[in-house]
């Protein structure tokens, strides 16, 4: 059976859906997604960029030479962050219809994680970049 996760913005006016498992699910601590989410950490599940579909008006700024963020333009909901060299989009489990279905397998760039914040869920830390897979 095909997983479909499915999630929009907090106004309703973008939905996306993705098709397929992610090639992985991480929380990435790193100062860019903890600029760009608003928050402490990203929790992302990331799929190749033909297996997410988007409707609705999506704005997109670039974070950093190799990386676009995907947000709604009426209401600022993030959504999604785009690698287009690597050819894969992340999707912030905060906007999944359903954030029970992200079950992150580690924690990335913990080297930059708030000083208040403890991680004791037992996953693997990386203080930077995971090894390649």
């Amino acid at each position: 059976m095909t997983m479909k996760y499915q999630g929009g913005c907090l106004c309703g006016a973008v939905r996306y859906s993705a098709e397929g498992e992610p090639i992985n699910q991480r929380v990435c601590h790193c100062r860019l997604c903890q600029k760009a989410i608003g928050a402490a950490f990203n929790a992302r599940l990331l799929f190749r960029i033909d297996a997410v579909a988007v409707e609705g008006p999506l704005a997109m700024v670039n974070s950093s030479s190799e990386i676009r963020r995907g947000f709604c333009p009426h209401c600022g909901t993030t959504m999604f962050s785009r690698r287009d060299a690597a050819g894969v989009m992340g999707v912030t489990s905060g906007s999944l219809d359903d954030p029970a279905a992200f079950k992150p397998e580690m924690h990335i760039y913990t080297a930059s994680k708030q000083a208040w914040l403890t991680i004791n869920d037992g996953l693997p830390q990386f203080e930077g970049a995971p090894p390649p897979a």
